[in-house]
């Protein structure tokens, strides 16, 4: 779905977050331009790397991508995974600007984690089931968030909260499952390339997002929004109607 500036952006970003907790939009020409959309979308959420006014400058920036944590500050690929999983509450949206393209490569990644759930839920119950159960995911560190990769909520929802690298430990019980849930995310993967001005925004409570790896001086410009309560946008998604996953 791309959302045309023209029109009353953040009533159309609105809807199709609602229906689908992703849409697309081109013609952001300034930086400026990106925070005064994403505010009429949602509260801007500081983020540990942004500037005053909310935004992450994603580029290369050497040696830093070294570091757990901050690899998004390199020009390697970043598997899938939801933002800020450490804490108690993660941002809902995730607002991604691109600023300049990359020589090659680079492309963005995006899995719907409903379509994930759906796949595990009819092909392999007994692994959403595990992955689903509280208390066997551990988030951001000693002092992050204790969890699970799907987390059930009321109103029969579901919540993702993922990530491989460094600042996450799984537990024995559900270590035998992470090539199954991977190899069902690769399937419901979906690939794409931004020209400047052109971005996306999801919702980080049902999409996971990623990158493939880049040469160049890629930069994109990236907003964490809680979206405003008069667009009704609900977290996560519907659990699917399935037997025996709930945990």
């Amino acid at each position: 779905m791309f959302v045309d500036l023209q029109q009353d952006w953040a009533a159309g970003v609105a809807v199709g977050l609602a229906a689908d907790g992703f849409a697309r939009f081109d013609k952001v020409r300034t930086r400026a331009q990106l925070v005064t959309l994403g505010a009429s979308l949602g509260r801007i959420v500081p983020h540990r790397d942004s500037d005053d006014d909310g935004v992450t400058t994603l580029q290369n920036r050497g040696g830093l991508a070294r570091r757990i944590g901050f690899e998004g500050f390199g020009t390697g690929a970043l598997s899938p995974h939801t933002d800020r999983s450490g804490v108690l509450e993660p941002p809902a949206l995730l607002l991604v600007v691109c600023g300049r393209k990359s020589s090659s490569g680079g492309e963005c990644i995006a899995i719907d984690s409903r379509s994930v759930y759906t796949d595990l839920a009819i092909n392999d119950p007994e692994a959403a089931r595990a992955l689903s159960q509280p208390r066997t995911a551990l988030f951001g560190g000693a002092a992050g968030y204790l969890g699970s990769v799907f987390e059930h909520s009321q109103g029969n929802r579901i919540r993702v909260r993922f990530r491989m690298d460094g600042l996450v430990k799984y537990s024995p019980e559900i270590t035998r499952w992470l090539p199954v849930l991977g190899a069902a995310i690769e399937r419901h993967t979906i690939r794409f390339a931004l020209e400047p001005g052109q971005g996306y925004v999801l919702h980080n409570h049902r999409w996971m997002h990623g990158r493939t790896a880049f040469t160049g001086d890629r930069v994109m410009y990236r907003l964490s929004l809680d979206p405003h309560p008069e667009f009704a946008i609900p977290s996560g998604f519907e659990a699917p109607n399935t037997v025996g996953v709930t945990p």
